[in-house]
């Protein structure tokens, strides 16, 4: 009792101080802005803060946010003038409160006491099902025979807020082929935050008042870059479908962004000035970057960026990044960001797959499993063999700009899989961990030393 009263104190706090700063962005930008630091520092900062690199990162928020010219002033009134305020709040108390407040805290003693991995974000497919067959996407494999029950996904949901997660990805397939039942998980669960990635032709005007209502929804639209790559890739008339969709959340006022998988041919489209000045006038807030991934017995190789391609787009999403850049969008590299979350992310760490067999991975793009939710709970299978190789083999490198047991560090995740006994869980054509690793080799062997040579800069 004394806990609860304690938590629904300190929310209600934070529920104080989260409607002053958004009353202060709308009248003073920068004073608004300003808020933002001091409410990091109270409530999202670890205790020891000045004992790590947070403090570190807490100090240039703050230079960032006291710097006039910084393009994040203007990036917060944006942020108020083009969402919904009831999405801006609820999203501030799901993430903010919950998930990065009261959930470390959580998760941080669990994972004392279990000696785990215990997730930030926990990424799940509600369905294999998907409207559109685009080339090279392993999930258009499937079909429309998997799909997670209401009662599974709520049964995730409820699973990982008793472990202290309250942020919730969705990928697929493609999620909206379940939008109602996506709304009603969101409506049930209104502690937690949504994001789902989507190829955007299912979103209506229903959809988006629904989001509005609910309130903890957010998005990440999948694009190539141009018209003509998109609809190369997703099939004819989806780019303008997608273009459409951003149109109509912009009007709803609704929180979205996209996501690009960036190749050796299209790795420069995706981060030109024209592309980002079309994402923000749409407006999207935010951009995730993916390295391509060689998954799959079929997987084309010759998409993976050789080492210049993938240092520009390090350089390039740094500077898109920037307080100095004029573009106010928020840019994440999925693969070059390492540093500032210490490696590899996957197998619990911060977050973890479960595809719509059921079937826990330790990553999106890593497709074995031994572990499923119809025959474990959540906190069994971060136990398991296999997640347990992640824990006590994370970082994978000392070098940060080299996270990943399978692309950068090719045999570790062969001698996990190998050690764990998990099995692929690609249904249609099942690859062999030994033939992932021989096809991410000579990447590996090319980016190292690129790798070396920019983390020497770097630190």
């Amino acid at each position: 009792m004394k806990n609860t009263l304690k938590d629904k104190a300190q929310k209600a706090a934070f529920s104080k101080v989260v409607n002053v700063t958004y009353d202060k962005v709308k009248k003073d930008p920068q004073e608004g802005i300003m808020q933002v630091s001091n409410i990091i520092e109270k409530y999202i900062m670890p205790a020891s803060s000045e004992e790590n690199s947070a403090k570190n990162a807490l100090d240039r928020i703050t230079s960032e946010f006291s710097n006039p010219n910084s393009k994040w002033i203007s990036f917060g009134e944006d942020i108020v003038d083009d969402i919904d305020e009831n999405i801006f709040k609820r999203f501030a108390m799901t993430v903010g409160y919950n998930a990065v407040y009261k959930g470390n805290h959580l998760r941080g003693e669990l994972q004392r006491e279990y000696d785990c991995n215990i997730p930030w974000a926990i990424l799940f497919d509600p369905t294999s099902a998907c409207n559109l067959k685009c080339i090279g996407c392993w999930a258009s494999e499937y079909g429309n025979k998997n799909n997670l029950t209401y009662d599974e996904m709520a049964s995730i949901v409820r699973q990982g807020n008793q472990l202290g997660t309250y942020f919730y990805i969705m990928t697929g397939g493609e999620p909206l082929v379940r939008k109602d039942d996506i709304i009603r998980l969101a409506r049930e669960f209104n502690e937690s935050a949504f994001h789902i990635f989507t190829n955007g032709t299912l979103i209506d005007e229903k959809f988006c008042e629904d989001v509005r209502d609910v309130g903890n929804i957010s998005f990440a639209l999948s694009i190539e870059g141009t018209e003509e790559s998109t609809d190369f890739r997703r099939g004819e008339g989806v780019y303008k479908k997608v273009m459409d969709a951003m149109d109509l959340m912009h009007k709803n006022k609704l929180l979205y962004g996209v996501s690009v998988c960036y190749t050796s041919q299209n790795y420069k489209q995706v981060t030109s000035d024209e592309f980002m000045g079309d994402l923000i006038s749409r407006g999207c807030k935010l951009a995730w970057y993916f390295h391509y991934m060689p998954v799959g017995n079929d997987a084309d190789v010759s998409l993976l960026p050789d080492a210049d391609a993938r240092e520009y787009v390090y350089r390039r999403v740094r500077e898109i990044r920037s307080g100095e850049s004029s573009h106010n969008i928020f840019t994440i590299d999925f693969q070059n960001d390492g540093e500032f979350i210490n490696g590899c992310i996957a197998g619990g760490k911060n977050y973890f797959h479960i595809n719509s067999n059921g079937d826990m991975e330790p990553c999106v793009f890593i497709h074995y499993s031994d572990s499923n939710i119809r025959e474990k709970s959540i906190l069994e299978g971060l136990q398991s063999p296999l997640f347990m190789g992640y824990h006590n083999h994370q970082p994978f490198n000392k070098n940060m700009l080299k996270p990943c047991p399978m692309l950068e560090n090719a045999g570790y995740l062969t001698k996990i899989v190998e050690e764990s006994n998990a099995h692929s869980t690609d249904l249609i054509s099942p690859e062999s961990a030994k033939h992932l690793q021989e096809k991410c080799e000579p990447y590996a062997r090319e980016w190292n030393k690129r790798a070396d040579e920019l983390w020497n800069e770097r630190h």
